[in-house]
């Protein structure tokens, strides 16, 4: 089953770089730490190896799972985006109705996602209550602490 999941330029491109170091860089560095453990002698009672190993097989998960996660990884073409609602890479401009905060955030695919940026995830409760929302609606949203309600003010391009 895919889980396609879309990103900007940037993302891509760092997702790129991330997988790049940990196959060119991470892995040989697990695999010569193998063979100096291997070089201590009896296997059977080396915790050095036994240790060596696990990460081996940790770093081979991690990097499986990224190379799915970029092999479904699409680019999003911002030229294109719609800003009469909000969708994936939409600059939100929202109006707390409880306390009259305005506040700007921007819809991320969720490994992007950097809230001191303003860059939310669309998966996050608040990603989700947004999408599809259009300037003038009010999204009610449910959060942990209760339902935040927010007006839409503006919608525009990141």
């Amino acid at each position: 089953m895919s889980n396609v999941s879309y990103y900007t330029a940037e993302g891509l491109k760092n997702l790129k770089e991330e997988l790049r170091q940990l196959k060119d860089i991470e892995r040989p560095k697990a695999s010569q730490a193998i063979a100096e453990a291997r070089d201590k002698g009896d296997l059977s009672e080396n915790a050095e190896y036994d240790a060596a190993k696990e990460a081996q097989g940790l770093l081979e998960l991690k990097i499986s799972k990224l190379e799915d996660v970029y092999a479904n990884a699409r680019l999003i073409d911002e030229s294109q985006l719609d800003t009469s609602k909000v969708l994936v890479l939409s600059t939100v401009k929202l109006k707390n109705q409880t306390n009259g905060m305005e506040m700007k955030y921007t819809l991320v695919a969720e490994s992007e996602a950097d809230l001191k940026a303003g860059k939310i995830s669309v998966n996050s409760p608040i990603g989700k209550g947004l999408l599809g929302k259009k300037v003038g609606d009010i999204a009610e949203i449910t959060v942990p602490n209760g339902t935040l309600k927010f007006d839409i003010l503006e919608i525009t391009r990141s």
